[in-house]
């Protein structure tokens, strides 16, 4: 890899010939979330046991991130700039909020 993130995605795209509609994208990334979704699912045994990520799992992450990634890119938005927006946004929402909220239960 050579330029960041964002751009290798495109480029590896390009290669690869993975660009797409908005639509059929979504609906790609929309596949990937519920298989992975599935996998948890039958993992936990429908939640009864705790999941514990599998083998594959860094590879359904990678390629669910992957698709966002390419998403962004087809619709002209900046990666780190969106994610970095919007930690920022809950990080001063959470201490807007801590700063409204009782200090004690005897504020109340």
């Amino acid at each position: 890899m050579t330029g960041d993130l964002q751009e290798e995605v495109a480029a590896s795209a390009d290669v690869a010939g993975l660009h797409a509609t908005v639509p059929t994208l979504l609906l790609e990334l929309q596949t990937l979330l519920g298989s992975a979704t599935a996998a948890v699912t039958a993992s936990t045994q429908r939640g009864r046991v705790p999941f514990r990520p599998g083998p594959d799992w860094t590879s359904r992450i990678g390629e669910l991130a992957y698709g966002v990634y390419l998403l962004a890119d087809q619709t002209g938005v900046s990666i780190e700039e969106a994610v970095l927006g919007t930690a920022d946004y809950l990080r001063v929402r959470a201490e807007q909020q801590r700063a409204a909220a009782p200090s004690d239960w005897l504020d109340t």
